[in-house]
C-alpha cells in the first residue's frame, strides 16, 4: 500500500443507486430503508456499483471508480485498476413479472457490444410470497428458428419453465439462460458488473414513459442457449471457519456468494488479496478494518479494500447479525479450501462446486 495515506484504507460505506421499474414498488424504501420516493416504483437497490459513492471517512463523496483510482491494489489486489469494479450486487423487489430475458458471455459482449464483460448472475432470495415463482431455462430443448417464430406470434410463454422459490434458495444463471424473476420475490444479486441485458419478452406492457421498452430479439437469439434445462435452485453447504457460522452459495468463477453470520463476540475475516463485499440482512453488525470501525443498519453494504489484510466483523445490537459476503475469487479453490478446513466432505464439495 505504498503511497497510499492511512486514513485512506478503512471499510466504506456505500450509498446505492435506487432504479425505477414498471414492475417495481415501494419495499425498497419501506422494508429495506433505501432512502427514495416510496411512490417511484423503485425495482432495484445497486449496493455495491462502481458508481455509487463512499459516505463515510476521509475518502467520503469518492464514487469506488475514484477508489479504484486513488487506491489501485490497496482496494483490488492484482485486479486492474483501469477496468469497472467487477462485481455488482443489488437488492431486488418484483411486484409483477420482470421481462424474459438472457445475457451475453463475455466474448460477445467485447465482440459485439464493445464492453469488457457479459452478464453471468446469481440470486439468494430474501423473501418470496408463497406460490412465487421464476422463469428459468426452457421446458424442452428448441432452437433458434423456433424462438424467433414463437416471439413473432406470441407463443413464447408456452416454451419457458416456472419453478418454484422461497426464502433461503439460491439460483445460479450463467450467460444464455433464459429467465425472470416473478412477482413476490426480493432477491440479493450479485452479478458480472456489466448491464448487458437482452430482453426477450415483456408482456406486451408500456414502460413508465408509455412507451412499449425495446426487445433485443435477434442478439437475444445470438447468445441464448436453446438446451432444455433441468437445473433449478442450488445445493449450498453450511460450514463454521474462522468463528463464523457460513453458508456456501455460489463458487463461479467471477463470484463466491455465501451468507454469513456475526456474533457479538468479534470474529476476523482474512481479505485473501480480494476487495470483500459485505451487506448485513436484518440486523446491524460493526465492521472493522485498517483500524477504522463503521456500523451497518439493516440492509447497508460496505467494502473492505483487499491490502487491508482483514476485517473484523460483529454484531451491534443483539446476539447474531446476518450478512451477506461476495468477493471476486483469485481462483476457485479458496472456498473448497475453507471447506476442507472445516472438515467438509470431499464428495459433498465436488458436487457443490459442479453447480458452477
Amino acid at each position: 500500500m505504498a503511497g497510499v495515506q492511512s486514513d485512506a484504507v478503512y471499510p466504506y460505506l456505500l450509498d446505492p443507486k435506487l432504479t425505477t421499474q414498471v414492475w417495481g414498488g415501494d419495499e425498497l424504501v419501506r422494508i429495506y430503508g433505501k432512502h427514495g420516493d416510496p411512490n417511484a416504483r423503485l425495482g432495484e437497490s445497486w449496493e455495491c456499483w462502481d458508481a455509487d459513492a463512499v459516505t463515510n471517512g476521509a475518502l467520503a463523496g469518492s464514487t469506488v471508480a475514484d477508489l479504484r483510482a486513488k487506491l489501485g491494489s490497496a482496494l483490488l489486489g492484482n485486479l486492474d485498476p483501469k477496468q469497472i469494479f467487477p462485481v455488482l450486487t443489488k437488492i431486488i423487489t418484483a411486484h409483477d413479472w420482470l421481462s424474459v430475458q438472457v445475457h451475453p458471455d463475455d466474448a460477445y459482449a467485447r465482440r459485439v457490444e464493445h464492453q469488457p464483460f457479459g452478464k453471468t448472475e446469481c440470486w439468494y432470495v430474501m423473501d418470496a410470497r408463497p406460490g412465487a415463482e421464476i422463469v428459468y431455462g426452457w421446458t424442452r430443448a428448441t432452437s433458434r428458428e423456433e424462438y424467433e417464430h414463437r416471439v413473432a406470434d406470441g407463443t413464447l410463454g408456452e416454451l419457458l419453465r416456472k419453478i418454484g422459490v422461497k426464502a433461503g434458495d439460491t439460483v445460479y444463471i450463467p450467460h444464455g439462460v433464459v429467465h425472470a424473476i416473478g412477482p413476490g420475490v426480493t432477491v440479493f444479486e450479485t452479478q458480472q458488473a456489466s448491464d448487458l441485458t437482452y430482453r426477450m419478452f415483456d408482456y406486451n406492457r408500456l414502460g413508465l414513459d408509455g412507451k412499449p421498452r425495446e426487445l433485443n430479439v435477434r442478439k437475444a437469439a445470438d447468445v441464448l442457449s436453446y438446451a432444455a434445462e433441468t437445473g433449478g435452485t442450488l445445493l449450498q453447504i453450511r460450514y463454521t471457519f474462522e468463528g463464523l457460522d457460513r453458508t456456501a452459495l455460489i463458487a463461479d468463477a467471477h463470484f463466491v456468494v455465501e451468507r454469513i453470520v456475526a456474533r457479538d463476540e468479534p470474529a476476523t475475516m482474512a481479505t485473501n488479496g480480494r476487495p470483500l463485499i459485505l451487506m448485513t440482512l436484518d440486523a446491524p453488525m460493526e465492521v472493522t478494518s485498517g483500524g477504522s470501525s463503521v456500523t451497518l443498519e439493516p440492509y447497508q453494504t460496505v467494502v473492505v479494500g483487499a491490502g487491508s489484510q482483514w476485517c473484523t466483523v460483529r454484531a451491534a445490537a443483539r446476539d447474531n447479525a446476518p450478512f451477506m459476503f461476495v468477493t471476486p475469487p483469485e481462483n476457485r479453490a479458496l472456498l473448497p479450501a475453507r471447506l476442507i478446513a472445516a472438515g467438509v466432505a470431499q464428495e459433498q464439495i465436488d458436487r457443490f462446486m459442479e453447480q458452477f
